[in-house]
């Protein structure tokens, strides 16, 4: 419990603080609106690193089924605790989307273009091509998975600081990768927020995406497990 706790309350923050300055950025009349593409790959790379230092300690900061799944594929974490990982990932992420929800509720109540509202929860591509837009989530989360196992030697430990090279690889796969499918990554980081998209009462929503909602889903879960065979074969 004492793991699960973790992941859950890191993820939760990972979402706050990421969606967060999403909609600090689309949603209308917020001091940031409008203050683009640099302010959120930041952004989210900051909500990274405060949800692994928060977790690290108490679960090992995954934050991202995608990692667990690999992680438990190449052996170094035990498959019985996945299952538990994942749901405390998805409804950490679930929590903190609720959380943005609630701190940007009057912006919320403005009216705002259905598709700024959905970028506070979940990913859309630039270009839909469910194919190619697979490609590029796979890539990125290879990126990531591959980046953090080789981070994870003992030798490359800055001790208290190790989320920070996380938190710098994902503001590098933001700043070169993101703009086509919006970089998400992670499954539990697309399907917690837009599930909560779905629930939640906000004027002019529009659709939650449900065609694309397996691509941010299944494309990190299989980058993740090639970065796994790649690590492997590489150390």
């Amino acid at each position: 419990m004492h793991q699960l706790l973790g992941e859950y309350l890191g993820t939760a923050l990972l979402i706050l603080l990421g969606n967060g300055v999403v909609a600090n950025v689309n949603l209308k009349h917020t001091y940031a609106h409008g203050s683009g593409w640099i302010v959120i790959t930041f952004g989210w790379a900051m909500a990274v690193f405060v949800g692994v230092f928060v977790a690290s300690k108490a679960s090992g900061g995954h934050l991202n089924p995608a990692f667990t799944i690999a992680l438990a594929a190449i052996g170094k974490f035990s498959w019985q605790l996945v299952p538990g990982y994942i749901a405390a990932q998805i409804s950490g992420a679930m929590t903190g989307s609720l959380l943005v929800w609630l701190t940007f509720y009057q912006h919320y109540a403005l009216p705002n273009e259905s598709a700024s509202i959905k970028a506070t929860f979940c990913t859309e591509p630039a270009i839909r091509k469910y194919g190619w837009n697979l490609i590029t989530e796979v890539i990125g989360a290879f990126v990531l998975v591959f980046a953090v196992f080789k981070m994870s030697d003992p030798a490359q430990s800055l001790g208290t600081l190790d989320a920070l090279p996380v938190a710098l690889v994902v503001l590098a796969i933001g700043l070169s990768l993101g703009g086509i499918t919006g970089y998400a990554i992670n499954p539990a980081r697309d399907l917690g927020p837009r599930i909560m998209h779905s629930l939640l009462p906000i004027p002019g929503k529009g659709s939650s995406d449900w065609r694309y909602s397996w691509v941010p889903v299944i494309g990190p879960v299989i980058g993740g497990l090639l970065a796994g065979i790649v690590f492997q074969l590489t150390t």
